[in-house]
């Protein structure tokens, strides 16, 4: 992360249109790529928690969804202070702004429904569905570039994304930037998974004492 901060603070040159604002892109693109991720994670943790009915999938899940919703707020929060000095005012209703925060809907709402919804397999089945529609959002945020005229900047990762779209120093910036923020989301995943077990581990005790 030291590094990190080093590259996009003084080493990697200052983008000529929008000035020194530009450097918040190698923390945004991170948040937005691993939020997506996130929720890909969720869908797929609640689908296989369906199959095998193991706890250990539904733990994952929640777990995925938890960090999740914080890289979401974060990209929607970068995003929106970026838009000010980029587009003269802080919200558009541009085509990947408003997808994203339909993303940042689904999270809240997953985490609602797992807090005060049914519980056991019952509410691990309705989440799965949230998640679900959560992971068909994901392609929609990616594309939203491609398939609507938006003000938002062109693809720069992924199997769409241009080559050659950024300076060399800004595209190894942006790599190690990813890679960062990559092993902060696996900890932190694996940090509040291993919570999340004991935390049922728990729950079964009481309910096996009462």
């Amino acid at each position: 992360m030291a590094l990190t901060l080093y590259l996009v603070y003084l080493w990697v040159p200052t983008e000529v249109n929008l000035g020194i604002s530009q450097r918040i892109f190698y923390l945004h693109l991170p948040l937005a790529w691993l939020g997506m991720i996130s929720i890909l994670v969720v869908a797929v943790a609640s689908g296989m928690h369906l199959i095998t009915r193991k706890e250990k999938w539904d733990s994952m899940a929640y777990a995925a969804a938890e960090i999740g919703v914080v890289l979401i707020s974060l990209l929607l929060i970068t995003g929106i202070i970026w838009n000010e000095p980029a587009w003269g005012r802080w919200w558009t209703w541009d085509a990947r702004l408003t997808t994203t925060l339909i993303l940042w809907f689904i999270y809240v709402a997953y985490l609602m429904l797992r807090a005060y919804g049914p519980k056991g397999s019952q509410g691990a089945r309705y989440g799965a569905v949230v998640a679900l529609i959560g992971a068909i959002d994901t392609p929609i945020i990616y594309m939203a570039t491609v398939w609507w005229r938006t003000q938002h900047p062109e693809l720069n990762i992924g199997p769409l994304a241009e080559p050659g779209g950024l300076d060399s120093r800004m595209q190894l910036t942006l790599w190690v930037s990813l890679l960062t923020f990559t092993v902060l989301y696996v900890y932190l995943l694996v940090e509040r998974y291993s919570l999340r077990r004991s935390e049922a581990g728990l729950d079964e005790m009481f309910r096996n004492a009462t």
